[in-house]
C-alpha cells in the first residue's frame, strides 16, 4: 500500500509555536529586569494580573463547572504548584546566578524530561523519528548557544543557578505531562483561573519571606510594562495556547516546541537589538525546525 507523508501545520502546532514565541520574550524580560524586580514579587504580580484578566471570563462559568473542578482537584493542585509557583519562581531566582547561555542549555532538557515522564506515567512509546527530532533540535539549540564553536562548552562553569533551572525544567515537564489528564467539559479559562489561584496561595510564603528580607519592587513604567507583558501574554495567552496544543498532540510531541525559544530569541535580537544574523544562527534555526518537523509529521495510509 502506498503511503504519503503529510506535514500539516495544524492549529495545535500553531498554538504551541505561539507559546514559544511569547515565552521567548518572557525570558528576555526576566533577564533584563532581575536586578529591579525580586523573583517572588515578579511571579506574584505576574499572576495577579493574569487573575484579574481571567476573572470576568472564568467567574460566570465557575459555578456551573464546579463539579468538574471538584472531581479534578489533584490535577488543579499539581498544575498550580509546578507551573505557576515552582517553575516561574525557580527560573526568576536562577537568573540572579546563572548566565543566559547556561540557562538556555539546561532548559533545553525539558523535552527529554517530558518524554521520560510520559513513558513512566503513561507508558507512552516514543518512535525513532521522535528521538531523532529531539536530537536534531538539541543540536540546533547548541549551535545557537555555543555560537557555532563546540569548544565553548569546555569553558562553561555551572553553579546553583543552573541547578535551579534544572529543577524548573523538571517542574515544567511534570506539568506538561499532567495536562494529558485534562478533564473533558472543563473550560480552559476556568482551568487556568483555578490553577492560578492555587499557585498564588502557594507563592505567598515565598513572597512574604522576600519582603521580610527587604527585597521590594519599585513600581515604575518599565516594571509595570514588564509585569503586564508576562501577566497577560506569557500567562494567559501562552498558557491557554500551550495547554490546548498539548491536549491535542500529546506532551511527548508538544514538548519539542520548547526548542523554538532559542530560535525566536535569536530572531528577536536581530530585529530589535540590532544584532547580526550569522551562519551558526541560521544553521541552528534550520536544525531546530527540522527536528520539530521530524518529531511531528504524520504518516497516513
Amino acid at each position: 500500500m502506498a503511503r504519503r507523508f503529510v506535514i500539516g501545520i495544524s492549529m495545535p502546532y500553531l498554538l504551541l509555536t505561539l507559546s514559544a514565541l511569547i515565552w521567548s520574550g518572557n525570558f528576555v524580560i526576566s533577564r533584563a529586569m532581575n536586578s529591579v524586580i525580586p523573583p517572588a514579587g515578579f511571579v506574584f504580580w505576574r499572576w495577579v494580573v493574569a487573575l484579574v484578566v481571567l476573572l470576568p471570563i472564568a467567574l460566570p462559568r465557575l459555578r456551573r463547572e464546579w463539579p468538574i473542578l471538584r472531581a479534578n482537584l489533584p490535577l488543579i493542585g499539581i498544575s498550580g504548584l509546578f507551573a505557576v509557583t515552582l517553575f516561574n519562581y525557580l527560573i526568576y531566582m536562577a537568573m540572579h546566578w546563572t548566565t543566559a547561555i547556561n540557562a538556555a542549555l539546561v532548559n533545553s532538557a525539558i523535552p527529554i524530561f517530558i518524554i521520560m515522564f510520559a513513558r513512566i506515567f503513561y507508558g507512552q512509546r516514543v518512535m525513532l523519528r521522535q528521538h531523532a527530532g529531539v536530537f536534531l533540535s538539541l543540536v540546533g539549540v547548541a549551535a545557537i548557544i555555543l555560537r557555532g564553536d563546540p569548544a565553548r562548552i569546555l569553558t562553561l562553569t555551572f553553579n546553583r543557578g543552573d541547578l535551579l533551572v534544572l529543577l524548573a525544567a523538571i517542574a515544567w515537564a511534570l506539568y506538561s505531562v499532567a495536562i494529558k489528564r485534562y478533564p473533558q467539559g472543563l473550560n480552559p479559562f476556568v482551568f487556568l483561573f483555578s490553577m492560578t489561584v492555587v499557585g498564588l496561595v502557594l507563592l505567598v510564603p515565598f513572597y512574604a519571606w522576600e519582603i521580610s528580607a527587604g527585597h521590594h519592587m519599585t513600581f515604575n513604567l518599565p516594571t509595570v510594562l514588564s509585569i503586564l507583558y508576562v501577566g497577560v501574554l506569557a500567562s494567559v495567552v501562552a498558557f491557554t495556547a500551550w495547554n490546548h496544543g498539548l491536549r491535542r498532540v500529546g506532551p511527548h510531541i508538544g514538548g519539542q516546541f520548547v526548542h523554538l525559544m532559542p530560535a525566536f530569541s535569536t530572531i528577536m535580537a536581530v530585529m530589535f537589538l540590532g544584532e547580526t544574523l550569522q551562519g551558526f544562527h541560521i544553521a541552528g534555526i534550520v536544525l531546530i525546525f527540522a527536528g520539530i518537523i521530524c518529531a511531528t509529521y504524520k504518516v497516513k495510509a
